[in-house]
């Protein structure tokens, strides 16, 4: 937190390829600052940060408007088609310590898709890497970014019956992290009100951790 009338929160989107990763970073900075494509193989393949610019109108502190400045570290995902999962979570937490070491990090962001079922397996093996990554309290500063809600809107679900209709492993995930989730619409959260709805949800969870961070550590 820089000034008194200005807070930056500190953010980094996991997971599989092709799950919406960079394409989720890009919504939530407002930029295109990560490449997100269509491709047969993994496209990132080593971390980049990418910053927004200054974002009024989603927070007030002492009676003023605040600013919001908000960070996320794009990340290879994990399995990958080219890098092993030593290679991910060892380049994952180099870069988490040089981004976010002095500041720390307020939440990891598990990015799935909406629009295919999550296996037992596949959620095993993200949230080991993320235990690698964050440590025994990873549970608190985790949340589910489920991409593509836009497609499960369209076949007919709502947010309360797609969740009654999930997989054992995806409740029993969210029901790990303290139900901290999100829908993301890919086109509406390209737009400003969708994304706002986005942040104002993640600075809710942020602010019932009671603002705490992961990873800091002070500089030598």
């Amino acid at each position: 937190m820089a000034h008194s009338n200005e807070m930056t929160i500190n953010l980094v989107v996991l997971g599989k390829t092709q799950s919406g990763k960079s394409a989720a970073g890009n919504s939530l900075l407002g930029s295109s600052d990560f490449e997100s494509r269509l491709s047969p193989s993994s496209v990132t393949t080593c971390c980049s940060l990418g910053r927004s610019g200054r974002i009024l109108g989603l927070m007030r502190r002492n009676g003023c408007e605040a600013a919001l400045r908000v960070r996320v570290l794009d990340t290879p995902s994990y399995p990958h088609s080219a890098l092993s999962k030593e290679q991910v979570r060892d380049t994952v937490r180099a870069a988490l310590a040089q981004h976010f070491g002095e500041q720390g990090l307020h939440l990891a962001l598990l990015v799935l898709r909406a629009d295919l079922p999550l296996c037992p397996d596949e959620s095993n093996d993200t949230v080991q890497l993320i235990q690698e990554l964050l440590g025994p309290t990873w549970k608190d500063f985790t949340a589910v970014l489920l991409t593509h809600a836009d497609k499960a809107e369209e076949a007919g679900y709502s947010e309360e019956t797609y969740l009654h209709s999930a997989s054992s492993a995806l409740l029993s995930l969210l029901n790990s992290v303290q139900h901290k989730y999100i829908f993301l619409d890919n086109h509406n959260s390209r737009i400003k009100e969708g994304r706002n709805i986005v942040l104002r949800k993640l600075l809710n969870f942020i602010r019932k951790n009671n603002y705490q961070v992961l990873l800091k550590h002070s500089k030598e």
